[in-house]
């Protein structure tokens, strides 16, 4: 979060952001996952370096994660800006999929990474990216998000963030919320207002969407027991088939309103198997046998089983289909920060980084050479 014209001021954690500013800007410094606003990006990177983690950046080699579609221009700022501004004693730079699959003990995988904007399929071949087999769609979390507005909008249900509540009263299902505005809120920017709207939202998924293990036709969902959800100003609403319908989409585009979205509808088991048939037919049974997922939209209940059906109807019977879910939520969330943390502790990966001394004698080119 960014205040201030002529002497900007950087707010920054979750913490920052769930007290309201007048006039400030919910910013992020990546787009398409690759870093678009260095000054931001610098101001995290101070963050972290001060606030979270309390040590002297030239005393200790880094390692970043980038997407696998990183402009080089990009890559090649990131590795001068931890040379040239914190000192980094050593430096490397590896792709997502890479850390996501050596995360679940693989060098050969199929990462399916569904996040907020974008879902992508991405096969890994001996801990490299095969960069002709990446697959792109735009059915992620903010497509369901954008879903469950529209039926929020049509249920008549107003959604009331935190940081304008000051008390509630309990009320029965249904029934309309009781809750008091706190005074003296700051005017804040409508940017603000949406992101902490977009936190009641992605709360109330994770609560109540799941994907059925099969396409459902409305009589076979209405018989599925309904989830109840409290907002945060104490409106009690239930949700029954529409829990369903949300995320169907996502295996199931055809017939649904996507004019919200841009570029190829694809459904999951279509990337998956898109991205594999670009793919050297010897490598094909490998990724098929490690589909690993990755992205917090993939945490929904019944995804990794529906994707696994799915994914298994796009094949010959003979081929083996294994969805790699990791041991908990964290995996999946984190998975590139796990994979990085085993990476760089392994005894053979310490001749890999880029050295001081080589970034002095090659420049910021050196890391094409070091991080392919």
């Amino acid at each position: 979060m960014v205040t201030g014209d002529e002497n900007t001021k950087y707010h920054i954690g979750t913490n920052a952001l769930s007290f309201p500013r007048e006039k400030a800007e919910v910013v992020m410094p990546l787009k398409d996952g690759m870093i678009e606003n260095w000054e931001q990006c610098e101001a995290m990177l101070d963050y972290i370096y001060t606030k979270c983690l309390s040590v002297d950046s030239a005393e200790h080699p880094a390692m970043m994660s980038e997407v696998a579609w990183n402009r080089p221009a990009v890559r090649h700022k990131t590795c001068e800006m931890m040379f040239e501004k914190y000192n980094v004693p050593a430096f490397f730079l590896c792709k997502n999929a890479v850390l996501a699959a050596f995360a679940s003990g693989r060098s050969t995988a199929l990462v399916l990474d569904t996040g907020s904007v974008q879902t992508t399929a991405i096969p890994v071949h001996d801990g490299y990216v095969l960069q002709h087999g990446i697959v792109k769609s735009p059915l992620a979390g903010n497509f369901l998000a954008a879903q469950m507005r529209e039926h929020l909008k049509e249920q008549k249900v107003e959604v009331v963030p935190t940081y304008k509540i000051a008390a509630k009263e309990v009320v029965k299902e249904g029934e309309p919320p009781k809750w008091t505005a706190k005074k003296n809120v700051p005017a804040v920017s409508s940017s603000y207002h949406n992101y902490m709207v977009d936190c009641v939202i992605e709360d109330l998924m994770q609560h109540v969407l799941q994907v059925h293990d099969r396409p459902a036709s409305d009589e076979d969902l209405n018989m599925i027991p309904a989830n109840s959800y409290e907002f945060p100003n104490g409106y009690n609403a239930m949700f029954g088939a529409e829990r369903f319908k949300i995320p169907e989409p996502l295996f199931d585009p055809i017939g649904t309103n996507l004019r919200i979205l841009g570029g190829d509808m694809l459904a999951m088991q279509h990337v998956v198997s898109s991205s594999i048939s670009m793919c050297d037919v010897d490598v094909r049974p490998s990724l098929w046998s490690n589909i690993i997922l990755a992205g917090g939209t993939t945490l929904m209940s019944g995804f990794s089983e529906r994707l696994t059906t799915e994914c298994a109807a796009k094949t010959t019977s003979s081929m083996k289909v294994k969805v790699v879910t990791g041991g908990n939520t964290s995996d999946r969330i984190f998975s590139a920060w796990v994979g990085a943390s085993i990476l760089a502790s392994l005894g053979n990966f310490q001749e890999l980084w880029i050295s001081k001394q080589e970034y002095e004698e090659e420049g910021k080119l050196v890391v094409d050479r070091k991080c392919p």
